[in-house]
């Protein structure tokens, strides 16, 4: 299996826009690969723009934030680059895309890395915060998996949620919960 990198990633729009959206990036020798799923935002701008930046943040409720709908979390822009970074972002790195791989439903984007910079120290593992994120993941792929696949990876997420979350672990789990909740009361 590879090495996936959980981050966040800053597309711009055919306008220089930025959009934000979270995005696994897979660690391929000299190459990452971005490979969002048909349609979105994200891939659309990937498809029309060379240059992006991933952001690495230990902060679980952006995350939650952007499987939820909140696109407002502060950006900075980079010297000498057009995808600005998140603000709160631990470290960063600027992505160029050199060759794409067609595929109808997830298309791959392999991208040499140009610059990675760090802005905060990052403090050690947390396991709440690591569920947190499963759990965003999984808010994601509603429509594809089971209801009964998707409680039985919640019901063993809390676990870590109940013994080691703080404040701001406890309130991305519950922005996601209730995303959740809304998918399946709706269904």
């Amino acid at each position: 299996m590879p090495l996936i990198h959980e981050c966040v990633v800053t597309t711009l729009s055919a306008e220089g826009r930025p959009h934000i959206a979270p995005l696994g990036l897979i660690e391929d020798g000299a190459h990452w690969i971005a490979a969002p799923f048909r349609p979105s935002t994200t891939l659309f701008n990937l498809e029309h723009g060379k240059k992006f930046t991933a952001s690495f943040t230990d902060d679980p409720r952006i995350f939650a934030g952007l499987v939820t709908g909140v696109r407002s979390f502060p950006l900075t822009d980079i010297e000498g680059w057009p995808a600005p970074r998140l603000s709160v972002a631990l470290a960063h790195a600027e992505l160029e895309i050199d060759r794409v791989e067609a595929d109808e439903t997830r298309p791959r984007f392999f991208c040499r890395v140009r610059h990675t910079e760090s802005h905060r120290p990052f403090l050690g593992m947390n396991r709440a915060r690591s569920a947190v994120l499963e759990a965003a993941i999984l808010a994601t792929r509603l429509g594809r998996l089971s209801r009964k696949k998707i409680d039985s990876e919640l019901d063993y997420l809390s676990i870590a949620i109940e013994k080691t979350a703080g404040e701001a672990e406890r309130e991305a789990w519950e922005m996601v919960m209730e995303k959740i909740r809304a998918h399946f009361d709706k269904t």
